[in-house]
């Protein structure tokens, strides 16, 4: 399987946090010929670990959740039409009009309509429709609902990945599964590299509501060394450029108070060394990415962010580069291969 397919597969498998069964399911699949163990704690955080040659029991984690914010059930009315609420940063604005499925005890087609704009006034014409505001229709009564959907029901976009022109592609929930591609990069590029450090790949659950999957899985683990794996924002015409990153110039290594300045700076060099394309991101406070969970478990984690660059975060169409995936991947793979040379121990305090 190529990495367009693997993209591919991730992002319309559905996995809203808290309900990950269906996405663990397609990962376990993907990645089971890369790594030697693969285990599921009782969060439902999927560990992956590939040994090394010669590890000495220093560990490196590499992070990146699988889970999509989305919708769930919230009540049933007469006529049978769904009221909904929100599984993590919904964007409310994008909702109007989208194909849904309900994944209640049989996947059900779902349509969130519009009140045709002849009966609108201008009041309502002039202001985006809340999530109070709009509700699905299945074309199924409430008596033939019953048995097949139910209040706490999760929803997802319906959505298949476009390709777009130059390597690009759109879809869902590429934040984060385009991370969890990298990972699979990674593992794909280390099948021809021996590398000393054992390597813990996490597809972590429950990010979009707290970060919650890194913080056990990472409090499990107890590596030495951690990288997150997520998506940046990506440059478009109304975005200031100092908050975004480039599309297709390869992965935002990230600074600040999160990330520790050894791994930071050996990051850099990796990829300098290996003339892969990156480019820096300032992060003042907590990252709001598993970097944070990772870097304060236990009694501290040396920590590092990657960021892939991706434009329409938390919609439906979210958009990236392909090539920033393999570049992300073999900057991850390249960095775990230094360690061959490079003492652990010198990136853990400074």
């Amino acid at each position: 399987m190529n990495l367009r397919e693997v993209i591919i597969e991730l992002s319309e498998a559905s996995g809203v946090s808290g309900h990950e069964e269906k996405v663990s399911q397609v990962i376990t699949s993907i990645f089971a010929d890369y790594v030697d163990e693969i285990k599921k704690d009782a969060l439902g955080n999927l560990i992956m670990i590939k040994k090394g040659r010669n590890s000495g029991g220093k560990k490196i984690m590499l992070a990146a959740h699988m889970d999509e914010i989305g919708l769930m059930v919230k009540d049933i009315d007469d006529k049978g039409f769904i009221s909904f609420t929100n599984i993590g940063g919904v964007d409310q604005r994008t909702l109007l009009c989208q194909e849904v499925l309900i994944h209640g005890s049989e996947e059900t087609y779902g349509i969130i309509g519009a009140k045709p704009p002849h009966l609108t006034d201008a009041s309502e014409r002039e202001n985006a429709l809340s999530i109070e505001d709009l509700v699905i229709d299945t074309g199924f009564s409430k008596q033939a609902l019953e048995g097949k959907i139910q209040i706490g029901d999760v929803i997802t976009v319906k959505r298949a990945v476009s390709t777009l022109q130059n390597g690009w592609l759109a879809g869902k929930a590429l934040d984060d599964r385009a991370g969890v591609a990298v990972l699979y990069q990674c593992l794909r590029l280390l099948q021809d590299s021996y590398h000393d450090i054992d390597v813990y790949c996490v597809a972590t659950v429950q990010e979009e509501v707290g970060t919650r999957g890194a913080t056990t899985s990472a409090y499990q683990i107890n590596p030495d060394i951690g990288i997150a794996i997520d998506v940046g924002f990506g440059r478009t015409p109304e975005l200031n450029r100092f908050d975004t990153i480039e599309m297709g110039k390869g992965p935002a290594i990230t600074m600040g108070p999160n990330i520790n300045p050894l791994i930071f700076k050996h990051l850099k060099t990796v990829a300098q060394e290996n003339y892969i394309d990156y480019q820096v991101e300032v992060a003042p406070g907590s990252t709001g990415t598993d970097a944070w969970p990772i870097q304060i478990a236990r009694s501290g984690v040396a920590t590092g962010l990657l960021s892939i660059p991706l434009r329409y975060m938390h919609t439906s169409v979210e958009t990236i580069c392909l090539s920033d995936i393999e570049k992300t991947g073999k900057l991850l793979s390249q960095f775990i291969v230094s360690f061959n040379t490079q003492e652990v121990e010198s990136l853990l305090c400074y």
